[in-house]
């Protein structure tokens, strides 16, 4: 199978980028070893050979090692970082004794919301080359990079054998600008593989096509170098393909764009917790109870910045698909990577999923000759961890995680009690402060069939299978599809409000549905395919009926949306579902069966049958052993090859769509989708002058645990919002405003809707909403008007924030917006990994306030005159001084490495890649 099938080019992009540049011989090439195969000869680096110590490292580390070995020049990357990889060892601590590492990925993957502004910034950066006297052509990817376009389909229609059709075709209407945006970038940019609307959701087409296990490049000698195949993406989730074997993460969108012109991430070497699988998952219990408890238990330990790597003789009792269902939910519990090291179900989903038998044998031939292969049973090849914790599958039970946080796992047996419990507790992340008189609160709506029904608080409106977490696995999908199927022959049915949809993750789910004969059962049920990509998942829920929202709204309903995604952050499902449940797809069905989430499975039946006998849960929940054969069955490789066959195609919309044939993107002042972003206007070839904030205002003091949806909004642009006013102005209607995620390419629409989120809690203004304090006059107002008077005035801006500021999705436009609103730094007391690095990348400074220390204990109340001091010799981690209206206190700078530093300096990545590329 080849990576890009519309790029011939390739080899030669692969060549420059995984091999050491011309600044010097790699100083390990006596370490290279070969063997021959069907002719070819494959080199590689004999790992093992280089050190005694190499055994004792993580897996993990030992794919790290491996890109420092192979891209080794005393240039980029040094000798001492090599050493620095071979000297892992369990006393390492991070915050203690950091020690800081470069890698280089094989590739780079992304969807169509972060790849658009990164296309939209490759394109910036030709002009900004053109207008510095440079050759615009030199910008192109350097290392490979794919992108799928799965981030802009909603389900705007649901419950018909039309939704697909029709959802499709509306998604091609809305973005058509976008696509054909896009489908200039995949014809002027080398080394750039577009895949069209429809293709499927980035992470399972990753999984299921793109995946390589070891990657292959031409050497000019005939001979091919061979090393494994690792990515990163600018999607948190990435990290779902760590259940393959492959090491890989997310980055920023920011951070993406320079690795994909060749530089490295730079990073601390992390500490990797081993956490050991023993025993088997119970006879009723899925994947997704699995994650769910994992997820819970790896937040409470504290995993952030960490690895975790699996291990055990529990690992080969679960599938491939169920690996990668524990590794898509990395970001939620908090690590880097979830890793799964490669072993012989690896293999076997690679025959499964089509791969050819030759790129197996390459694979296991080079991964045993680099003890890179794990068989799970051997305690032997247990290499030695930071810290480790274990976990009996046999006591793992079904769960769902809410109703507002991914790592709120709750019982299945609890979550009647525990949503009853949610509704009089205080506002919080498992609280909504009901008052006792409105705990019966209820409301009546006449639906279309004329008939009359009622809500109650924990009534669901809203039940979607979707996301890759689950639609990648056929065990949950075909579980859920014997499942509606077994419901349906009892006669049960789900109430015609309630709004449920399918969205597999690819083609192959809809195929093994079909041939397994249990689609016309979910159809039945409601749950018709509306669409390939993640809609429900990233808040593309589309539109609930206005009856039902009129009477969620009247009456204060805390109703529910149960989805089989991986997030449910407050405001990110739909703005009227204020409690959102993760759950397996058999649950999601369960769910929408019973009408709400306050009901005891075991006591309450979910219906009853034509003779008035109760049904309940037990009754139609199918056996592990029914599902094992179905899967057995159904899943052939002949469907992978179906499908991706002819992925690159696309629908005859795509295939019709004209673009124009030009090295430079042709702008259109018009267009409200795709504009020439200011970062790069105005910069020299100079760098400009280090200063630090001055007669700074707060422009937010924020709490605990805020999100980039909080900071950067994926879904509807609201009516009355600064993004709706602008494209009002511009002739648009509210039925054009589209969502935020797909006008991403757009600065001046994604500025305005920036905090935009309904949920956002500022301390500085007196409710909830987009609403702050312009402190000098003390008027409230929106957050974009505000920072637009400050502007005005010449007021630079700090935000202030709690603990994980800038965790879930990697938004660029998360560091982008308050960038743009004149945000300059940054002071919270602990940042998501990911976004501080969006942060730096964009020139804003983030501060750690010391421990023990806050806003709170501070006393900050955010209407002080901020100032910050950087001293020339910048160095990571270091003491800077904040002065806030004489209230003197010390941060932590998290510039963390001297890259970052570097980038800072020339007031962000995109200026410091511009002048790279003029300087080389």
């Amino acid at each position: 199978m080849k990576w890009f099938l519309t790029r011939p080019l390739l080899s030669v992009f692969c060549h420059k980028f995984s091999t050491m540049t011309s600044s010097g011989a790699n100083p390990f090439v006596q370490f290279q070893a070969s063997f021959t195969q069907d002719g070819n000869v494959y080199k590689y680096f004999d790992l093992p050979s280089i050190d005694s110590k190499y055994d004792s490292l993580p897996f993990s580390i030992r794919i790290l090692l491996e890109s420092a070995v192979r891209n080794c020049d005393n240039f980029h990357v040094l000798e001492k970082d090599v050493q620095s990889i071979l000297g892992w060892t369990p006393s390492l601590k991070q915050g203690t004794s950091d020690v800081e590492i470069p890698f280089k990925p094989a590739r780079v993957i992304l969807h169509d919301t972060t790849g658009v502004p990164a296309v939209v910034d490759f394109a910036a950066m030709r002009d900004a080359v053109r207008d510095l006297g440079g050759n615009p052509e030199k910008i192109n990817p350097i290392c490979p990079a794919a992108m799928t376009i799965d981030h802009s389909i909603q389900v705007d229609f649901v419950r018909s054998s039309d939704a697909l059709t029709k959802n499709e075709s509306l998604e091609f209407q809305r973005h058509k600008e976008r696509f054909t945006f896009l489908k200039w970038g995949s014809r002027a940019f080398d080394n750039l593989q577009i895949l069209p609307p429809g293709a499927g959701i980035v992470h399972q087409v990753n999984l299921e096509y793109l995946a390589q296990m070891v990657f292959e490049s031409d050497n000019s000698d005939g001979s091919k170098t061979i090393y494994p195949d690792s990515i990163l993406g600018t999607d948190s989730h990435t990290t779902m393909i760590n259940g393959l074997g492959l090491l890989a993460w997310g980055i920023g969108g920011i951070e993406g764009e320079a690795v994909m012109l060749g530089q490295s991430v730079s990073m601390l070497l992390p500490e990797v917790i081993g956490y050991r699988l023993e025993g088997k998952l119970g006879p009723l219990v899925t994947s997704t109870d699995l994650v769910l408890t994992i997820t819970k238990q790896l937040r409470q330990l504290g995993v952030i910045g960490k690895f975790v790597e699996f291990y055990g003789p529990g690992v080969a009792e679960l599938s491939i698909a169920d690996r990668a269902t524990i590794s898509n939910m990395c970001p939620e519990y908090g690590a880097t990577v979830g890793f799964f090291p490669i072993d012989e179900s690896t293999l076997s989903y690679m025959r499964q999923s089509n791969r050819s038998e030759k790129k197996i044998d390459i694979t296991r031939q080079y991964l045993k000759a680099t003890r890179q292969f794990r068989d799970y049973s051997r305690e032997d090849q247990d290499p030695q961890f930071t810290q480790s914790i274990t976990l009996d599958l046999s006591t793992v039970v079904s769960s769902v995680s809410g109703p507002k946080r991914p790592h709120d796992r709750v019982s299945v047996t609890s979550l009647c009690e525990d949503f009853k419990s949610c509704l009089v507790s205080p506002v919080g992340f498992k609280g909504f402060a009901i008052p006792p008189s409105d705990l019966a609160a209820s409301g009546e709506f006449q639906w279309h069939d004329g008939k009359t029904y009622k809500i109650n608080h924990g009534s669901v409106v809203i039940a979607a299978i979707t996301s890759c977490t689950n639609t990648s696995n056929p065990s949950v999908m075909l579980g859920a599809g014997l499942l509606a199927k077994n419901a349906v022959q009892k006669g049960l049915s789900v109430l015609p409000y309630i709004k449920t949809s399918l969205s597999p993750g690819s083609g192959v789910v809809t195929h093994y549905l079909r041939e397994s004969g249990v689609i016309p059962y979910l159809e039945q049920l409601g749950f018709n395919i509306v669409g390939y990509g993640c809609m429900t998942c990233i808040g593309n829920s589309g539109p609930l009926d206005e009856n039902v929202v009129n009477t969620i709204e009247n009456n204060g309903l805390v109703c529910c949306g149960v989805l089989s995604g991986n997030r449910n952050f407050e405001g990110r499902i739909h703005p009227s579902t204020r409690a959102n449940y993760l759950a397996s797809p058999l649950l999601v069905i369960a769910y929408a069966i019973a009408g709400r989430v306050d009901i005891d499975f075991e006591i309450e039946p979910l219906g009853v049958d034509s003779n008035g006998k109760g049904v309940f849960l037990r009754d139609i929940w199918p056996a592990r052993s029914e599902i094992q054969d179905a899967e057995q069955k159904y899943v052939i490789p002949s469907m992978y090859q179906e499908v991706y066959s002819n992925i690159q195609l696309g629908s005859r919309d795509w295939q019709t769509l004209e673009v124009a044939d030009s090295t430079l993107y042709p702008w259109n002042e018009d267009s409200t989708y795709i504009k020439l972003p200011p970062f790069l206007k105005g910069m020299t070839r100079e760098l400009p002058k280090l200063k630090g904030v001055e007669k700074a205002r707060c422009l937010l003091l924020l709490g605990d645990f805020v999100t980039t949806d909080h900071i950067s909004p994926a879904g509807a642009i609201a009516r009355n919002s600064p993004a709706a006013r602008y494209l009002s102005d511009r002739g648009l209607t509210p039925r054009d405003f589209n969502m935020y995620s797909s006008r991403r390419g757009h600065d001046a629409v994604m500025v305005r809707g920036c905090f935009a989120n309904i949920r956002l809690v500022n301390k500085l203004a007196s409710k909830i909403g987009s609403l702050t304090l312009h402190v000098p006059s003390g008027e409230e107002m929106n957050v974009f008007d505000a920072a637009q008077r400050y502007a005005s005035e010449g007021t630079p801006l700090v935000l202030i924030a709690g603990k994980d500021y800038g965790s879930g999705s990697s938004r660029d436009w998360a560091a982008k917006g308050p960038f743009m609103l004149g945000v300059r730094a940054v002071i919270a007391e602990s940042f998501e990994r990911i976004h501080r690095s969006n942060l730096v990348n964009m020139g804003i400074i983030p501060l750690q306030f010391l421990p023990g220390q806050s806003a709170e204990t501070l006393k900050l109340s955010g209407k002080e005159v901020y100032n910050i001091v950087l001293p020339e010799n910048l160095k990571p981690g270091q003491r800077i001084q904040v002065d806030a209206g004489g209230n003197v206190f010390e941060t932590k700078l998290r510039f963390d490495t001297e890259v970052d530093i570097t980038y800072y300096k020339n007031g962000g990545i995109l200026k410091y890649m511009v002048r790279k590329m003029l300087d080389s």
